[in-house]
């Protein structure tokens, strides 16, 4: 009866240890990420905001999509609403630029924004629940 209570504990221990496995944090301390991007062609993934040697870093998700339009940028709004045009998300060959660094002149970040530079309209949004700086 004694090892069978054993065994018991035993498993009831490995189960916990492996159900406690995946939770950790993929990213340092004081990250924040948006609430996932809306909008008519930039409508996947999230944005996440860290800060990397006292800089701002704004990284997209691995499963948002660039949107297929000629001319799609990062954009970013403060939080007395005014807009900041960034770096094109798609660069020379196949590479995208899904991690950028923040100008200084930047105070916060309120939202993320994909624009369309050509037509010069708004493909999608990311909202943090707070600006980040």
């Amino acid at each position: 009866m004694g090892s069978v209570r054993l065994k018991r504990s035993a498993r009831i221990i490995v189960l916990a240890a492996v159900g406690l496995a995946p939770i950790r944090t993929s990213f340092a301390a004081g990250s924040h990420t948006s609430r996932p991007f809306a909008g008519v062609k930039a409508n996947t993934g999230t944005v996440t905001h860290t800060k990397e040697n006292g800089q701002s870093v704004l990284t997209l998700s691995d499963d948002f999509k660039v949107p297929d339009t000629p001319d799609p940028h990062w954009q970013v709004v403060d939080s007395k609403g005014k807009t900041y045009l960034l770096q094109r998300l798609p660069v020379k060959g196949d590479k995208v630029n899904r991690r950028i660094v923040l100008a200084a002149n930047v105070p916060d970040v309120a939202k993320v924004q994909i624009w369309c530079a050509f037509a010069e309209t708004l493909l999608g949004e990311a909202e943090f629940a707070s600006p980040v700086k």
